[in-house]
């Protein structure tokens, strides 16, 4: 949180020289230009905040005045730490390919056609070569690798398409970076039987870096997230929750695999609506606008705070739907999501009104 915050400091002042400006167009709801860099902050305070701590793991093992200082509990996890570190970077280093993407995107622009080939070669990376997929109980690997390709851009896509507010996309990946660290803390890996904390850290500290971005971002926003940071974002929660063991060490739960989807109702929802206007009207699929779940709650009468903070509270209650899921047994767990999908249709309902208004 603290090195995000201070690096977009500097990042706002220069932000023209960068050439990392929205311009006052698309689907943004500004009326002023604005800075964009605010992904090169997030990125700064997750490797940053890894880079310091893989070298006090590096050092802390080999140094016993050290961990003669730490809590007893963190000692003899050290070397497994230090055996993730690997595995960590690859992940960290795939996530800094996109965010020079998005980078390059919000100063030039990309064809939309070459951002989708790149964040599918990313996902297929870490899909195929780290290892790191669904199980979903289907046992049929080349369709479950498959899905958790499209798993990844879909997620990478519905946070870019959710940064159209100030204070939104980065609130809402910070409640389902909370709730989905929630989940691997109490829900403990069944090779271990201790709670996943290599998850769990990750989740961690990308909530600290979007937090730190939000202080920026925050009404009004003095900078954006731009393309570099939602898709930093995206990428790094859709991996944490393919690296994610949601079976716990106690009695099978099958359903507690669907937590992940879950937790991202509202941005799939956004996704799948705005999508689906763009296909109705005509309008190409690429093209920002106005027809997004935030922008539709304000053409039925809320104010932009208001919207984000209606975001907010769906997301955070669909969140904890997705933590008591992960707990319950198979009858518990279809009331559980019987209540996220009433919160859905309720959302439809209060939606209808407008298309209703609209239609006369």
């Amino acid at each position: 949180m603290v090195i995000c915050a201070i690096t977009l400091y500097p990042v706002r002042w220069f932000a023209v020289r960068l050439g990392l400006l929205a311009p006052m167009s698309g689907h943004s709801t500004h009326t002023r230009v604005t800075p964009l860099g605010g992904g090169i902050g997030i990125w700064m305070g997750i490797v940053g905040t890894f880079a310091i701590g893989t070298l006090a793991v590096a050092f802390a093992r080999h140094a016993p005045e050290w961990q003669a200082r730490m809590p007893a509990a963190m000692v003899p996890l050290l070397n497994g730490v230090w055996s993730k570190a690997g595995q960590l970077w690859a992940v960290l280093g795939a996530g800094t390919v996109l965010a020079i993407l998005g980078v390059t995107d919000d100063r030039r622009g990309v064809n939309e056609w070459v951002r989708l080939a790149v964040e599918f070669a990313v996902a297929a990376f870490v899909v195929y070569y780290l290892d790191f997929g669904l199980t979903a109980y289907i046992g049929v690997a080349w369709l479950t690798n498959l899905l958790s390709v499209i798993w990844i851009v879909g997620l990478i896509n519905s946070f870019n398409m959710l940064d159209n507010m100030d204070g939104l996309s980065g609130g809402v990946a910070a409640i389902i970076a909370a709730t989905m660290a929630a989940v691997m803390l109490i829900t403990p890996d069944p090779g271990t039987a201790r709670p996943q904390f290599f998850v769990a850290a990750l989740l961690l500290v990308v909530l600290g870096s979007l937090l730190g971005f939000l202080w920026h971002n925050r009404p009004p926003a003095k900078i954006f997230m731009g393309d570099a940071g939602s898709y930093l974002v995206g990428f790094l929660v859709a991996i944490s929750m393919l690296m994610a063991t949601y079976a716990g060490d106690g009695e099978p739960r099958p359903h507690a695999v669907l937590a992940p989807l879950c937790v991202m109702a509202v941005p799939l929802y956004d996704m799948i609506t705005v999508l689906w206007i763009r296909v109705r009207e005509g309008r190409s699929l690429f093209v920002g606008d106005r027809s997004h779940f935030s922008h539709r709650l304000v053409d039925l009468g809320l104010s932009r705070t208001q919207a984000v903070l209606t975001i907010y509270l769906v997301t955070a209650t669909c969140g904890l739907a997705a933590i008591v899921l992960t707990q319950v047994t198979v009858i518990q767990a279809v009331m559980v999501l019987g209540i996220v999908a009433c919160m859905l249709l309720l959302v439809v309902i209060l939606e209808s009104t407008g298309w209703r208004k609209d239609d006369q």
